[in-house]
Formats: structure tokens, C-alpha cells, sequence
């Protein structure tokens, strides 16, 4: 799970010191217990954006990088995924990561989109079609 960005610095010393290390843990962890950990100096909505992607990851088998583009892109649950075109999502994805990262090539190809499309209605009990 670590090290997470420089910028989620007191999530990362409050989730270590809370021994949650591994993205599996912080998925399964409740709302009280990012409160609890948000009033010992954390953002408590960056620890819910921790915890969601940590929940794509879990249930789509993602690595975090793509769990974190899906989020930043307002995919937040497989259900949400498993509702989404694949060519809409994969040009949405593409000016994403052109936003986020110019000059870069784009990574995520609609194969790979179709892929996690299918997994999110797989996980989701959702038809295919």
C-alpha cells in the first residue's frame, strides 16, 4: 500500500500507526474509524478517497493507479463502473490523464476499459449486455 503520495503524508502516519498497512484493510474499514482517525490530524475526506479507491481495488482486482484515475474520473463503486459505456469512459479517461499528466501518452486503451466494464457488472451481478 505505501508509500502514498506526498501529499496524503498525515493519512499515511495515521494509518500506519493505526496498523491498517495493506489496501485490504483500510477497504474494510467503517466510517467511525476514519472519523476517529480524521479528529488524530487527518482529512477525513482524503481518508474516504483513500478507502474508496481501496474498494475498486479490492473488488476489481485494479492496482492503485487505475483505482485513483476511476475515482478522480467520478467512478466510485463497481456498480457506478458497471453502468458505464466503454467507448464514453475511455475517452473520458484518455483527457484525463492528458489533464493530469501532458504530454504523456495515454495508457488505458478501450480493451482495458472493457475489461474493468465487465469485471464491475461481474461484481455487481449486472448482465453484460
Amino acid at each position: 500500500m505505501y508509500p502514498l503520495p506526498q501529499h496524503f503524508h498525515l493519512e499515511q502516519e495515521q494509518l500506519q500507526a493505526a496498523g491498517v498497512r495493506e489496501w485490504a484493510s483500510l477497504a474494510r474499514l467503517q466510517d467511525e474509524a476514519l472519523r476517529q482517525l480524521a479528529r488524530q490530524g487527518a482529512s477525513e475526506q482524503r481518508l474516504t478517497r483513500l478507502r474508496g479507491q481501496a474498494r475498486l481495488m479490492e473488488a476489481l482486482a485494479l492496482d492503485a493507479g487505475d483505482a485513483a484515475l476511476l475515482l478522480h474520473a467520478g467512478i466510485a463503486t463497481a456498480t457506478a463502473l458497471a453502468e458505464c459505456s466503454p467507448e464514453r469512459l475511455q475517452v473520458q479517461l484518455t483527457r484525463l490523464e492528458r489533464a493530469l499528466r501532458p504530454g504523456a501518452l495515454a495508457r488505458i486503451d478501450r480493451d482495458t476499459v472493457r475489461g474493468w466494464i465487465l469485471r464491475a457488472r461481474k461484481a455487481s451481478s449486472r448482465s453484460p449486455n
